[in-house]
């Protein structure tokens, strides 16, 4: 495990905050890495030519399906550096704890799985079809850039399931809650805050639609099984700027998960209605705008589905009592969803700060979690 900690260092140590700092120097020690070791692998990009991720991959002799290992290289940001007790950079080992941005999500998962495909490159004669490992950045903006330009490779064989190298020992994400996200423009007469004639602004119409949207009646869990129910956020609000105007405009995000029952199509009807009730009770000569941002599927695999079967099986063997988890965040399953590929997310070492301050990744449990891919993927590649 020496050598997988050593490159999770190396690449904590190379700042990749995502939308912030310049990708180029974590993956060139994953390319190196991978070059050293003779490991076949290329440079994904998006469709502005900009390097959005690496492919490594290993290649059975036989034709057969192929499974993907992938672990995101880009971090969040620091946020206050001062609150840290160590530099987001540090790398450092520490009472059994490996420190950084980016050690729990999920540059030690990456080294991993770069370990993992160098291991069974040797095997490859043994398996049909083969193992990828998607090193993506442009993760953690929103965009999934490296996953994007992943799927749509011409060169690459489409996978048949995708296990993402998210931290946490004590369940497999097998399924997530969708999501409909829009902006939305409300509109009104400008006007002085002064003057003797009352105008009823953008701010106080965003303020009204906030309140429709927060009291929008939503279903409970559908009868599919699906153990979680739809949810709607107001999650930003601008507009207006000084004290003596009266904004003409306010722009909203409005974030709303969904359910198998409760798809992007009724999250849109959901939020039109409310926007509809604002125009009629407060009517202006601009209606009110609303523009989609993204949709996403909900996803969830069943116990005994691929790549959720191995994993669960592999850790359990390990004696481990882990449990299958559908949750309330999206993750990058939800992309691959939409392609109609199945994914597990989750099951990683121990963490602290996901995200926050001081984050950490616990290198004891580190031997079990390597053991528990490497045999998942060996059952998947017909090794076991």
């Amino acid at each position: 495990m020496r050598s997988v900690v050593e490159l999770a260092q190396e690449l904590i140590r190379r700042s990749s905050r995502g939308g912030v700092d310049d990708y180029g120097p974590v993956l060139d020690v994953l390319e190196d890495w991978l070059t050293t070791r003779e490991l076949p692998h290329r440079r994904l990009r998006d469709a502005d030519g900009v390097v959005v991720g690496l492919l490594a991959e290993v290649s059975g002799d036989r034709p057969g399906p192929w499974w993907t290992l992938d672990a995101c290289v880009d971090t969040a940001p620091y946020g206050d550096t001062t609150r840290w007790s160590f530099h987001p950079t540090s790398g450092q080992e520490r009472d059994g704890w490996l420190l950084g941005r980016g050690a729990a999500d999920s540059k030690l998962a990456a080294a991993m799985f770069c370990h993992l495909a160098a291991h069974l490159a040797p095997r490859a004669r043994e398996f049909a079809g083969g193992l990828a490992v998607l090193l993506d950045v442009d993760e953690h903006t929103g965009n999934f850039g490296g996953a994007r330009a992943y799927l749509a490779d011409p060169h690459v064989a489409r996978p048949a399931g995708v296990i993402i190298g998210y931290p946490g020992m004590d369940e497999v994400v097998v399924g997530g809650r969708g999501l409909w996200r829009a902006t939305i423009a409300v509109h009104a007469p400008s006007g002085h805050s002064g003057a003797s004639r009352s105008v009823t602004g953008a701010i106080s119409r965003a303020a009204r639609l906030v309140h429709l949207l927060d009291t929008a009646e939503l279903p409970g869990p559908d009868a599919s099984g699906f153990p979680l129910g739809p949810k709607l956020t107001v999650t930003a609000f601008h507009g207006g700027e000084g004290f003596s105007v009266t904004p003409d405009r306010v722009d909203i995000n409005v974030d709303v998960r969904t359910t198998p029952s409760f798809g992007a199509s009724d999250a849109e009807s959901l939020v039109r209605k409310a926007v509809a009730e604002l125009d009629a009770e407060l009517p202006v000569p601009t209606p009110t705008a609303i523009a989609e941002v993204a949709a996403w599927p909900a996803f969830r695999l069943d116990e005994g589905e691929q790549p959720a079967a191995a994993l669960l099986s592999a850790a359990r063997e390990s004696g481990l009592g882990i449990r299958a988890k559908t949750a309330g965040p999206s993750n990058i399953g939800n992309l691959l969803a939409g392609h109609g590929i199945p994914a597990t997310a989750g099951f990683g070492v121990p963490y602290e700060g996901l995200h926050g301050i001081d984050e950490r990744a616990s290198l004891a449990e580190l031997p079990t979690v390597y053991a528990v891919h490497e045999r998942a993927v060996l059952r998947l590649l017909g090794l076991r």
